[in-house]
Order: C-alpha cells, then sequence, then structure tokens
C-alpha cells in the first residue's frame, strides 16, 4: 500500500521534505479508513460472532498422527491388494487358459484390432479385423472412449513389419494362437472391474509382441503412421519377466565397426538400457586397442539403472568412435572384475553386525529389491535376513547383486584366443551368462561369436540391420527368466511412479502419475515346463491419486499432505521431500519427526514458516511406505460441531454455497448413475435418503452440515449491503467470500458478474483460489498463518498475469477462531476482492 502511496508523488518534488508525523497521520488515516471497508464488507466481526455463540455446543479433537498414518495405511492396503487379486485372477485365467488350448499351426481366427477396428474399405465394408467395435467415453477411464465389454488387441509396427502387414497378422501361427488362448481373459477383466469398479486399465502383454488392453480402445498411429508401444519394452514387463540384472555391456569400437555397424551398436546398447530399470545395475565398457569405461567415474563398479543413469549412459554411448583394433579378452576381464564375488564373505561379515537392528525392515522388502536366485530366496523365506543385508551392502558398495549377472557382448567378430579369461572367472560354474550380438551381414565370426554365448549360458544372435535391433536384444530376457519360469515363481511387482505418455500419445488426455502392478505368466504344459516358457505379463495401473483420495485433505488441515515411498528410494507422490524421512522410510519403520520448515506458496514469492510434525509407515503386503504431514496447530485438531440434517439441509440449499467439488464427501466414481453429481448434489441425496446406495463420509457430512448452519447469515448480511452500496463513495468492492475447513464456501458480489476485475477467481481456471484434493485455497492458507482478525493483502503482480491482461485487484483474507478448553482451532477464513485504484 506505500507503493501505490508514493506513486502520486511528482518526482520534481522528490527534495520537498515532508514531516514524519504527517506521513504517519496518512497512513493511520489510510488504515483506519481500509480496515473499516474490508471489516464492513467481509462481514468478519458477525460470523466471528456466529461461531462464538455456538462455541459451548462445539467439541475439538485432537488428531493422533500416528493412529491417522496406520489407518490410512490399513485402507491402502485394503485397496492395493484387490489390485493384486484382480492381477493373480487374469494370471490363473491365462496359464489355464494356455494349458488347455492346443497348439494349431493352422488356426484361423478374427480377433479385434485396435489399429483396424470401426475401419472400412472404399465399399464401406468393414476391413479385416476391423469390425464393429463400440466405443463410449468414460469419466472413469479420462472420457477417453473405451469398449468395457471387450478388449482389443494391440501390435507394434516392428512386429507388424516383421511379417508383411496384415496378412502376417491373419496368419502367423505364434500370434494367432496366443491371442485365440488369451480370448478367456476378455471375461476375466470384466469380472474384475464389477468386483472392483475402482480399476483402470488391465491388460495381459504376450512375449511374441502383441498387446490385449481392456477396456478396448482404437489405438491411434502417430504423425508418421508407426505404432512404437511394445509392451515387452515397458518397465512392468521387463520387472515382472526377469528377477533384479547386473549386466556389463561390452562394445567393440575398433575400426571394423566404422559406419553402419556402429550405428547398429549403439541403437543395441540403448535398446538394453531401455530394458533396465531401477532393480538393475549396470556398466558400459568400451574396447579397441585398450579398455575404457565410457564413464570414467563409474570405473570398476556397477551403477543403479535408474532413469538419470540410463540416460547419462546413452548420451555417452552417441560420442563412441570406432579406430583400432579391438581386442576382447581385455574387456571380457575387466567385466568378470566388475561381476566378481571374492568381497562377498567380508560383506556377509558386516552385514551380520548390523542385521539384528534392521531384521523386521528387510523381511519387508527384500524379496522386491534385492535378489531372486533360488537360494537366497529360500534363505529369506525361512527368516535369515542377513544374507540379503549383505546383498544390499554389496550393491552399495558398487557390485550389484550378484544374481542374474550377464554380460553382454556386441562386435562384428573375435578372433583372438579368450578361453582363458572364462577358465579363469567363469567356469566351471558359469554363473555370469554371456549374450553375443554380431553386428554386420559377415559371417564369417559367427562361429567364434556363437561358441561364446553357447559356453556360457547366454545367447547367441546377428544384428544385420537397425529394424532387427528391437526383436533380437529382447530374447536376453527370455534367458534370464527361465529359472524364475522353471520355479513358477510369481512374484508380484510393483513399479516406481511414472507417466505413460507412450500408452495413449495420440490420445487427448491428461496424463496421470501413476503405478502398475504386474506378473508373469508361465506355461504349465509338461512338455514345456523344463524349458521355462514365459508366456507374457498382466498388470494392472494404479493411478496415485486413487491413493491418495484415501488421505483425505480435510483431516490433514490447511498445510497437511499425504506422500507415498518405495523401498528403493524413489518417490511416488511428494510435494516437499525432507532427507531425514527417506533412510527410515525405506527401512519401512513406522514413526515420528518434527521439524521447523519454511514452505514457498504464491508461486515461490511467500514463504511460511511452519513447524510440522511428520509421520509415517509402511504398507504391508507393498514395497511403498506412506507419510502424513500436520502442521503445528491448524492441523492437530479438527473441529467437531452437532446440528439436525433438517437445518442444516435447509441451508445447503441456498444458491451461494458450493462444496470442494475434488474432495470425496461421496463416492461418486464407482457407480455410474452417481457420476454425473457433484459432490453438493450427492451430499444433498444423501441426506435426503433419496439414494440409498451412495456412501458418505458422515464424519466430513456433519462439518458441512454445521458450517452450512453457522454461516448461512452472511448471505443475507451481504445481499443487504450489496443492495445498500453507494457507487460514489465505496466503488472498489468486488466481492466478499468465505472458507471453511469442510471445504464449503460461500460468496456474493458487489458488483455485476461483468464488471469483475479477474473473472478466472474462484473457478476450475485458477486453481489456487480454490480447495482441490492437492490444497486448500492460497488465500485461506495465508490467512490461517496469521492472528484471527487480522487482515492480509495480496496483490496480483505482474508475471501472475498470462499474456500480459493483468487484473488489477487486492485479496483481503481474515481467519476465523474458536476456541474450546483451550485448545484454537480455524473454523473459517474469509475473503473480499477490491478493485485496485489505477
Amino acid at each position: 500500500m506505500m507503493l501505490c502511496l508514493f506513486c502520486f508523488l511528482p518526482p520534481a518534488r522528490a527534495q520537498t521534505k515532508i514531516p514524519l508525523e504527517t506521513v504517519k497521520s496518512w497512513a493511520d488515516a489510510f488504515g483506519g479508513e481500509l480496515y473499516s471497508i474490508v471489516t464492513k464488507y467481509s462481514g468478519s466481526l458477525l460470523l466471528q460472532k456466529k461461531y462464538k455463540d455456538v462455541e459451548p455446543t462445539l467439541k475439538i479433537k485432537e488428531v493422533d498422527g500416528l493412529e491417522l498414518v496406520k489407518k490410512f495405511s490399513e485402507q491402502m492396503e485394503s485397496m492395493l491388494r484387490r489390485k493384486v487379486e484382480a492381477v493373480e485372477r487374469l494370471v490363473e485365467a491365462a496359464e489355464d487358459a494356455d494349458l488347455n488350448h492346443e497348439y494349431n499351426s493352422s488356426l484361423e481366427f478374427d480377433y479385434y484390432n485396435s489399429l483396424l477396428i470401426n475401419e472400412k474399405d472404399e465399399n464401406d465394408n468393414y476391413v479385416e479385423l476391423g469390425d464393429e467395435f463400440i466405443l463410449e467415453p468414460n469419466e472413469h477411464f479420462n472420457n477417453l472412449l473405451v469398449n468395457t465389454t471387450y478388449s482389443d488387441i494391440q501390435l507394434p509396427t516392428n512386429v507388424y513389419n516383421k511379417g508383411n502387414g496384415l496378412y502376417f497378422l491373419t496368419t502367423n501361427p505364434a500370434i494367432l494362437n496366443g491371442v485365440y488362448m488369451s480370448e478367456a481373459l476378455n471375461p476375466i477383466f470384466v469380472d474384475n472391474f464389477e468386483r472392483d469398479p475402482t480399476l483402470t486399465w488391465q491388460y495381459f502383454g504376450s512375449s511374441t509382441g502383441f498387446f490385449r488392453l481392456y477396456p478396448g480402445i482404437k489405438w491411434l498411429p502417430d504423425e508418421n503412421g508407426v505404432i512404437s508401444f511394445d509392451c515387452r519394452n515397458r518397465g512392468w514387463y521387463i520387472q515382472a519377466a526377469t528377477s533384479p540384472k547386473d549386466i556389463v555391456i561390452i562394445v567393440d569400437v575398433s575400426g571394423s565397426m566404422k559406419g553402419l555397424k556402429l550405428t547398429i551398436a549403439k541403437h543395441a546398447i540403448v535398446t538394453i538400457l531401455d530394458t533396465l530399470g531401477e532393480n538393475d545395475f549396470v556398466n558400459i565398457i568400451a574396447y579397441n586397442d585398450y579398455v575404457h569405461f565410457i564413464e570414467p567415474c563409474f570405473k570398476g563398479i556397477l551403477v543403479q539403472a535408474d532413469r538419470d543413469n540410463r540416460e547419462h549412459f546413452k548420451q555417452l554411448v552417441e560420442e563412441l568412435q570406432a579406430k583400432g583394433v579391438g581386442t576382447v579378452s581385455k574387456a571380457l576381464t575387466e567385466s568378470f572384475k566388475i561381476l566378481r564375488e571374492d568381497l562377498y564373505p567380508f560383506v556377509q561379515a558386516a552385514a551380520l553386525l548390523v542385521a539384528a537392528s534392521r531384521l523386521s525392515s528387510l523381511k519387508r522388502h527384500a524379496p522386491n529389491n534385492v535378489c531372486c536366485c533360488d537360494d537366497v530366496k529360500e534363505e529369506v523365506a525361512e527368516g535369515d535376513v542377513m544374507v540379503t543385508l549383505a546383498l544390499n551392502l554389496f550393491r552399495d558398495a558398487g557390485q550389484g547383486g550378484l544374481c542374474n549377472q550377464a554380460i553382454m557382448l556386441i562386435t562384428d567378430g573375435a578372433v583372438e584366443d579368450y578361453e582363458a579369461v572364462f577358465e579363469k572367472y567363469n567356469w566351471p560354474d558359469r554363473k555370469v551368462r554371456v549374450f553375443t550380438y554380431l553386428i554386420g551381414r559377415e559371417v564369417t565370426f559367427a562361429p567364434q561369436v556363437k561358441w561364446i554365448a553357447c559356453n556360457n549360458k547366454g545367447y547367441y544372435t546377428q544384428i544385420s540391420t537397425l529394424a532387427d535391433v528391437q526383436e533380437n536384444v529382447m530374447e536376453y530376457l527370455h534367458v534370464l527368466s527361465r529359472p524364475m519360469v522353471i520355479n513358477h515363481d510369481h512374484d508380484i511387482i510393483w513399479t516406481e511412479a511414472y507417466m505413460d505418455s507412450a500408452l495413449f500419445a495420440s490420445q487427448a488426455q491428461s496424463l496421470l502419475l501413476m503405478t502398475t502392478v504386474a506378473m508373469p505368466v508361465f506355461s504349465k504344459k509338461n512338455e514345456t515346463r523344463s524349458h521355462g516358457i514365459l508366456l507374457g505379463v498382466v498388470g494392472s495401473d494404479v493411478p496415485l491419486r486413487e491413493l491418495l483420495k484415501l488421505a483425505p485433505r480435510y483431516k490433514l488441515g490447511v498445510h497437511g499432505y499425504a506422500f507415498l515411498n518405495t523401498n528403493n528410494g524413489y518417490i511416488l507422490s511428494h510435494p516437499d521431500l525432507r532427507p531425514l524421512l527417506r533412510t527410515a522410510m525405506i527401512n519401512g519403520e513406522t514413526g515420528y519427526l518434527s521439524m521447523d520448515v519454511k514452505v514457498p506458496v504464491d508461486k515461490g514469492k511467500r514463504v511460511l514458516f511452519l513447524t510440522n510434525d511428520y509421520f509415517f509407515t509402511d504398507i504391508s503386503g507393498t514395497p511403498f511406505s506412506l507419510g502424513v504431514v500436520l502442521s503445528r496447530g491448524h492441523g492437530e485438531y479438527i473441529l467437531l460441531g452437532n446440528t439436525s440434517v433438517e437445518e442444516g439441509l435447509h441451508d445447503l440449499l441456498q444458491p451461494d454455497l458450493s462444496l470442494a467439488n475434488e474432495w470425496i464427501y461421496c463416492i461418486t466414481d464407482i457407480d455410474p448413475d452417481h457420476r454425473k453429481l457433484s459432490q453438493l448434489e450427492a451430499v444433498i441425496r444423501f441426506l435426503t435418503g433419496e439414494d440409498a446406495d451412495l456412501e458418505c463420509d458422515e464424519e466430513l457430512v456433519q462439518e458441512v452440515l454445521f458450517d452450512a448452519v453457522v454461516t448461512a447469515p452472511m448471505e443475507a448480511y451481504w445481499t443487504t449491503l450489496a443492495l445498500n452500496m453507494s457507487m460514489d463513495t465505496e466503488a472498489g468492492v468486488e466481492m466478499a467470500f468465505l472458507g471453511t475447513r469442510a471445504g464449503l464456501m460461500r460468496s456474493a458480489l458487489y458488483v455485476g458478474s461483468e464488471k469483475i476485475s479477474n473473472r478466472k477467481f474462484l473457478t476450475q481456471k485458477d486453481k489456487e483460489s480454490i480447495f482441490t484434493m492437492d490444497h486448500f485455497p492460497l488465500w485461506y492458507r495465508r490467512a490461517a498463518e496469521h492472528p484471527p482478525g487480522s487482515f492480509i493483502y495480496s496483490i496480483v503482480s505482474e508475471d501472475d498475469s498470462e499474456g500480459g491482461d493483468l487484473p488489477k485487484v487486492v485479496t483481503v483474507s481474515t481467519a476465523v477462531s474458536v476456541s474450546v478448553d483451550g485448545k484454537m482451532g480455524i473454523a473459517a477464513d474469509e475473503c473480499q476482492s477490491l478493485a485496485k485504484a489505477e
């Protein structure tokens, strides 16, 4: 406000000295006048009186943070368990269908191809594999056009082209038999969705490349006519299909690799990196006359194959150049040294010293992010987690997990003597598999390169063109999955959080952060069981937003929030992670921590100083941990009022009232008949008994009823002021509004709607000004951190305006509090908008 005052002083009079007393009197007069206006038009004194009048009937409940986080955790466990059960039913159905299916090399079978459905030829007839497929928009699936009765089949372009297009899709025996067998999943998809309407996408990714998706959709190619999505490249498929891997990639960069060969080799390395996830460890060695790690900082160690490291390696791979003469034996020696096990006894001894203190946490997460070798899994199953801890420490030391270890050799030939290297480091146990990729069309060195793979329990393939890379690289996953398949280890995996932009890249939708639960599907036929045949992977997506709905905002207070963590240290959802919490949550501990924090608001322009209490625990049966944050004061207490349904219902029907539509007062996203209801409409139908099937949060609904009754007089107060306003003397006040902790809002206009300076305010277009699932309104948060009764002024700054069309308004807010038994809670925040003087 002082800036506005000074902007009217002419620069020519800068030398004029104004007495301090004069400036002070101006400020006092200005402040008094402003206080009188905002007090009058906000009605804050009236609202404070109304809450004071009902104080004797109020109760303030103190929130127990640990009990709250445990309760939320149990609810999330139950929700996630339902997702796992849905996936387990799909696995059972797929394996039984394969067991009962007899392979038919001459099978003829039509199915719904997601690319061709509803397509017609020039004669207006449906094309082959493109019959009529009814698609309807569905809010539960982000308003995409879907068919909730059937699934359909997608194939990536590289699989489609491999077999000469449509002819391949209608005649290839492997594809047709797999698609025919997986038809048995259709009724299971539908039944799963009926049992648990919160399920989203369910799918089966086949090892042959086809992808069955429920509900069925129309798949659109990109601008180049290509469908790049290959289910076998997705993180959920790779994690479910194989155990954690320690991989050393060796690439030949000798002079003979120049040109197309080096380009193919680089593409092969990138493809291998894309098959790795956060449970895997990797390094890359390039060799010609000498051996060098492409990242010198990673020399002699394995690094976690997280997204950052993978992208870093990809950049370095692009810089490789071919020159000199290749000597593969030195590169192999260096690789085996990285994967060596001679430090294992030392690490095991160190693990035993600290195992006692971490025993419980390791029992929780060992199967999911350590080693899946059969002997180690057996020890973990017996409760001996000492070895597991040793393996964790081994990984921390850059030695990986000592399980599913492999060397990937990419070369155009190998001529020198390398047998001695295998004799020294890998024979006779052959614990490290060696996969070889012969680059180019030349077959002179094929016998030697093939010998290396076959004598080290690996796999040999030749890659002649860039188009061959994808399919040939993927073969190594089948080999690594064989021990798991033979033993039928149906491990449940949960992915890190991701936005799957590849899945619906061509669909108009807002992408959601999600995690996926997946399980492998094996062949149970006796004749193939010993071969370890992986049929594919089934999975289902779980939007993290759905999980966080189980930690409702109104129970966490003005500045509270919930967050999720994985046992690998990855953040699933967190607005403001504190490192002190990370270790405890990785270990699956239950606990409590307090910290003084600075929280930026209003796009970083302002900072709130808070004391936060952090409560955390694990979500049983999953690799996740949950934390909730309660701010001292506002997050510790919940205001409980009491009013009759009849009285509250009358006030809920007033036209100036609205509820936070992203909050869950009533569950409206399951029953199709409820999806069109706003939360306010659902609450009213629940209270009137009009819809007996509605499930509502009775505690929150009771809070809304109480707030509706107490704040009801504000409508008449504001209306009277609006009718009696003098446009000459009191112009500038545009709007008054209030919000309560229960997400209830009331508002009144003092000017015509066409004269409102900021028309986005209090609408979905200005999320910061309304109650959302993620936060209370900005004006509410700021007022809550100041003494009740004091007014907080907020002026829109220049960079808040898009395109320079600046709404010239000042928002004024104040907190209204109540006190019961010495405990103070924020009942409501009241605000008004003032037009800013030119």
